[in-house]
């Protein structure tokens, strides 16, 4: 079943066509990465998915139903996440209270002012229930500026899976991070259950090989390719452009 469909996407700045007539389709439950060179336009695409910035011309669509007129906030309430390359968190909150914040996001209550968080049993079990889940319960009171740059990075999953997304966009999660931090994280996005589609932006090509299932080569703002990573490998035009005509690891 086809989940996310984009459909002939262009965008330009002014006389600068950033994407050019690109055409996806991920599936559920599938984990679809995106690759290619910088300036490729692969951020964009994700703004444009999102909502956080217009399309020139094209059209997305979620689960059989055009999203690409609705703001970012209306696509998260139909089942979008995402994160970002730079952390999109409260930096002088404590883990918790921005997990309370996310899981609040959601709630018919968030109008309410005059209530404190702390008052609503169930903000408190989903939260406790996510630390629980992702090994942060004994971080929880701790200011995410004080937090390390993997666990900032993990903070933004858990706060993409607190609206109980049906896709979440992952903007090169494991960038910037030591390769023992790397393993780990990638650790952790496999936990990820089955049932939610990921996309993901990823550079590294170990973790693109070792997290892909489908993968798409964006190439001068065009969907140049989409195949499996077996065929990606394989192909030698791809090698050539991207990794200058050596074998890709099959780690």
């Amino acid at each position: 079943m086809t989940l996310l469909k984009i459909e002939d996407l262009n965008k330009s700045f002014k006389a600068l066509h950033i994407l050019k007539g690109v055409n996806i389709e991920v599936n559920k439950g599938e984990r679809h990465v995106i690759i290619g060179p910088n300036g490729a336009g692969k951020t964009t695409l994700f703004n444009c998915i999102y909502g956080t910035l217009p399309l020139s011309s094209g059209k997305v669509y979620l689960a059989g139903k055009r999203i690409d007129h609705i703001p970012s906030f209306k696509r998260t309430e139909k089942g979008m996440g995402r994160t970002f390359q730079k952390n999109n968190l409260f930096e002088e909150l404590t883990v918790e209270e921005n997990v309370r914040l996310a899981i609040m996001g959601k709630k018919k209550y968030r109008l309410n002012m005059f209530k404190p968080m702390q008052n609503y049993n169930d903000l408190a079990e989903e939260c406790h229930r996510l630390l629980e889940e992702w090994e942060m319960t004994e971080r929880r009171t701790v200011l995410v500026k004080e937090l390390s740059y993997g666990e900032q990075r993990l903070l933004e999953i858990i706060l993409s899976l607190s609206t109980n997304p049906e896709i979440i966009l992952l903007d090169e999660p494991t960038s910037g991070m030591s390769p023992t931090e790397t393993s780990r994280f990638v650790k952790l996005i496999k936990k990820i259950p089955d049932h939610i589609t990921l996309v993901i932006i990823e550079h590294d090509m170990e973790v693109v090989f070792s997290l892909a299932n489908k993968i798409t080569v964006l190439h001068h703002g065009t969907a140049m390719m989409t195949a499996s990573p077996e065929e990606i490998r394989g192909n030698q035009m791809i090698q050539e452009i991207y990794f200058g005509g050596g074998a890709l690891s099959h780690d």
